[in-house]
């Protein structure tokens, strides 16, 4: 029963380190693609607020 309560445990432990690596994965690449993330976002932006006045 104990070994059972371990390996539970080990699971728990593995998911919490496979959540942190894929957060610093996300993170690395907001990074890196910070100029283009941008710049596709005020584009957007900007096509949103003219379609927006035009109506």
């Amino acid at each position: 029963m104990n070994e059972l309560k371990r390996f539970i445990q080990e699971e728990d432990a593995i998911t919490v380190v496979e959540i942190i690596l894929i957060l610093v994965v996300l993170i690395a690449l907001v990074i890196l693609f910070k100029s283009q993330l941008t710049s596709l976002v005020t584009t957007i932006l900007q096509k949103i607020t003219s379609q927006a006045n035009s109506v």
